[in-house]
């Protein structure tokens, strides 16, 4: 019989919609991971917009109160997505209560708040995760795996983009995204940190950033009523908000391996709705990753023979690739909603079998450093290390 996990989601809008649509999908398709997540109780603090999407997505209850959510004995897992502010008091309460805790990425607004919510996973024990979701793209895995086999060999160079046009439109209005004390940051924290976690799990460490962050419209008209979704514009008021954080951040970085890494993110890239792509350069070969084409990895090895080297593609849907047995037969690709069941997947099997689960709140704490090393940079426009962890 299936170990049963009772679930509290924080958060209902862009996150808690991808998290549960995991948490309904995850035992149908992994059921031998011998644990089954019970859709306990969604919470949001505003309770016509919170009932309808427990009605929506599957959950047993409602609430509006995240704090008596967070104190309930019938809860095992909180899983905290909502803005970036509220993940410090939302994770330790949690880790106090004697929850697991899965938290939106990043973990939290500025490396200070994530050291202190570490020191309280440090001394609850209980498993953390952050949810840096594209670790958990089959292809991406198989990159990993391709890494650790050697066959790229000694690696020289990461070169990343994060690009998005969503807020080009300089009459989008101020939603929280561009307010610092509620987001953290703009591009930096929001894509950035998935590019630096997949950085440091398929490079390594990194030493040293030096970064430039501009913000390109620095007045925004205040809305006076928004849609909760991502994209959405509101209604525009003539009175104008001050951006807070950058619309843009680049910089380069030096890995403790000895590799050379550049880094962009930006939602001003004309026509980009999202695009996530990397590219590995080794001794031996190199792989490369773009999100959207999910399904597929570029590989080039210099051990071919001369007369057909050149980058293969690599259709990453077989069974013996990662997640994708669980899924259908060869040929029928999956979707990026279909990553955040293999992480919940994960997790779940982690909590209920007392096992290391990746990327946890320790590696959430080093992301965050890195985020704010290439910050500081840019003020100071000066190299800075990375602090350590």
């Amino acid at each position: 019989m299936a170990k049963k996990l009772n679930i509290g989601l924080l958060g209902y809008s862009f996150m808690g919609k991808a998290h549960s649509n995991a948490f309904r999908k995850v035992s149908m398709f992994f059921p031998e991971s011998g644990v089954e997540p019970v859709m306990k109780v969604i919470c949001g603090s505003n309770k016509k917009n919170v009932k309808a999407a427990a009605n929506s997505f599957g959950w047993e209850e409602f609430a509006t109160d995240w704090e008596a959510v967070v104190a309930r004995d019938d809860i095992d897992v909180i899983d905290i997505c909502t803005p970036g502010n509220l993940h410090k008091p939302m994770a330790i309460a949690a880790l106090e209560a004697g929850k697991h805790v899965i938290c939106e990425k990043p973990l939290a607004n500025n490396l200070k708040e994530a050291q202190e919510i570490l020191k309280v996973a440090k001394k609850t024990r209980k498993k953390t995760l952050v949810a840096f979701n594209y670790r958990r793209v089959p292809a991406v895995a198989l990159a990993k795996q391709l890494i650790e086999e050697g066959r790229i060999g000694q690696i020289y160079h990461w070169r990343a983009v994060y690009l998005q046009d969503w807020i080009i439109d300089p009459d989008f209005p101020m939603v929280w995204r561009f307010e610092k004390d509620k987001a953290g940051s703009g591009p930096h924290g929001d894509l950035n940190a998935h590019i630096i976690d997949l950085a440091l799990h398929l490079v390594g460490d990194i030493d040293s950033v030096v970064g430039a962050d501009p913000t390109f419209i620095k007045k925004r008209p205040l809305a006076d009523s928004i849609d909760s979704s991502l994209g959405a514009k509101g209604s525009k008021s003539k009175k104008m908000g001050t951006v807070s954080v950058d619309d843009a951040t680049l910089f380069l970085a030096r890995f403790k391996n000895g590799a050379l890494g550049s880094f962009e993110a930006t939602r001003f890239a004309a026509g980009r709705r999202n695009h996530n792509r990397f590219e590995i350069n080794g001794s031996k070969g190199s792989i490369a990753f773009n999100l959207e084409k999910m399904n597929e990895l570029q590989f080039y090895s210099r051990d071919d023979e001369d007369h057909i080297q050149g980058f293969r593609e690599i259709i990453v849907n077989e069974g013996s690739h990662p997640y994708m047995g669980a899924w259908w037969p060869p040929g029928h690709i999956i979707g990026w909603e279909h990553t955040f069941v293999h992480e919940i997947k994960d997790f779940l099997e982690a909590a209920a079998g007392n096992r290391k689960v990746s990327p946890d709140f320790k590696e959430g704490v080093k992301v965050q450093a890195v985020l704010e090393a290439s910050s500081e940079s840019a003020l100071s426009g000066r190299w800075r290390k990375v602090p350590k962890v």
